[in-house]
């Protein structure tokens, strides 16, 4: 399994997913309980960035973070 979102952007395999993930609840110190979304996205506006990965960890309020990378180059 993997993501590709968009003409030129990088995959993610599964396993660069999970790792992602697994580092996120150890960083964050989240409840396995709590899920976490992964988005990779790619933007061609002016001053943004070319891709950027945005995670959200489904508390409430929900968690929004945005990393300037590619799911694979985290």
């Amino acid at each position: 399994m993997s993501f590709s979102f968009g003409r030129q952007s990088q995959k993610a395999s599964y396993q660069e997913i999970q790792q992602l993930k697994q580092w996120i609840y150890q960083a964050l110190q989240i409840d396995d309980e709590i899920s976490i979304s992964l988005s990779q996205l790619q933007c061609t506006e002016p001053g943004c960035p070319p891709i950027e990965t945005v995670i959200h960890v489904m508390t409430n309020p929900v968690q929004q973070y945005k990393i300037h990378k590619s799911i694979a180059e985290i």
